[in-house]
């Protein structure tokens, strides 16, 4: 059912997400071509919003700020998971892989080295702060629009 406290939620996340992907460019290797890379992102952002922190929502300032960082964290994930899974297919498509097995672990070792890559203090406290003000905001959403 839709709430104003699930539109703030999507709405924070999509942000949380155009800003990191924003900063995560500079950081992967010379070359490479990100396409959809940023409005990829920003729509796992509006999902993760929507579905994960949304529900979630009036349960109070600690119950806020749990709802914020599992957003984020559930954001994290998915974009590494999405990711990792375009680039699989990508190298995919040159024959790379000796097997269906082979290509669908690469998703989680591409996924890993992503992490390690945007394992940065300034994408890390980004992220932090941003899932926790976009918790309670999406909390006062809750109350005043209930």
């Amino acid at each position: 059912m839709p709430t104003a406290a699930r539109l703030v939620a999507a709405v924070c996340l999509a942000l949380i997400a155009f800003l990191v992907s924003g900063m995560v460019i500079p950081l992967m290797p010379e070359g490479m071509d990100f396409g959809y890379f940023t409005w990829v992102n920003v729509v796992l952002g509006v999902l993760c919003g929507w579905i994960v922190m949304g529900k979630r929502a009036g349960h109070g300032l600690t119950g806020a700020i749990n709802n914020g960082l599992t957003g984020g964290a559930a954001l994290i994930f998915w974009g590494l998971f999405v990711q990792g899974t375009y680039e699989m297919v990508r190298r995919a498509m040159k024959n790379r892989y000796d097997g269906p097995f082979e290509a669908l672990l690469s998703i989680f070792e591409i996924g890993f080295e992503y992490g390690t890559t945007i394992f940065v203090p300034n994408i890390i406290a980004t992220v932090l702060v941003g899932s926790v003000l976009a918790g309670l905001a999406t909390e006062q959403a809750w109350r005043q629009w209930r």
